[in-house]
């Protein structure tokens, strides 16, 4: 099962990718998908090294927090 995954930019280079934060873990996508701009501080939602689109914070966190929950359950 593939999971699409709500992280926080933290960087992006000129190559148009970036360090994205999960729950403390960094990695890098490309934004070359995106539709809107994006900058540092904003979240996206990411699936296989690629950022899909920009959500607000707040949706962020919930899709984060029900995540943790299915992990934590083992609920997968």
């Amino acid at each position: 099962m593939c999971i699409a995954f709500p992280g926080k930019i933290i960087s992006i280079d000129k190559d148009n990718y970036a360090v994205i934060e999960v729950g403390g873990v960094k990695r890098e996508a490309s934004l070359d998908l995106v539709d809107e701009e994006v900058e540092v501080g904003d979240y996206v939602v990411c699936h296989v090294g690629f950022a899909i689109h920009k959500i607000d914070e707040e949706l962020a966190k919930e899709k984060l927090s029900f995540l943790q929950e299915l992990i934590d359950n083992e609920i997968y």
